[in-house]
This record gives structure tokens, C-alpha cells and sequence, in this order.
């Protein structure tokens, strides 16, 4: 994610606690921490994607998704 958005982000959650958000703006911010969200969760996955354990054996294993 871009840090121009983070930074809008953030400039939303100060304003929203200091003086509060017109509508648009409230979707937008709803807009924004939706793709925040999104971005994160892809960056934990591929993280996750390329992480092996190691075994006391020596022996590698990939990480599997639990269900």
C-alpha cells in the first residue's frame, strides 16, 4: 500500500476524533482501511508462504494452512 493512502488514514483518524467526518469522508475512510486490511493480510500470507520449520532431525518442513 502506498504511503500517501497510510497517510491519508491516518489524517482521517485525527480528524474523525477531533471534530468528526462528513460522509464522504467516512467512506472513504471505510474505503481505505478495507484495502489496508487487504494489503496486510496478502504481505502475512506470502510471509507465511516462504516460513519452513525446522525439525530437532535437521529435516525442513513448509508451513501449511490449517483448515
Amino acid at each position: 500500500m502506498e504511503q500517501s493512502k497510510i497517510d491519508r488514514i491516518n489524517f482521517l483518524a485525527r480528524k474523525s476524533r477531533a471534530e468528526g467526518l462528513t460522509e464522504a469522508e467516512r467512506a472513504e475512510q471505510a474505503a481505505l482501511r478495507q484495502e489496508y486490511v487487504a494489503a496486510f493480510r496478502a504481505s502475512l500470507t506470502a510471509q507465511l508462504d516462504h516460513t519452513w520449520l525446522l525439525r530437532p532431525d535437521g529435516t525442513k518442513e513448509k508451513l501449511t494452512p490449517k483448515k
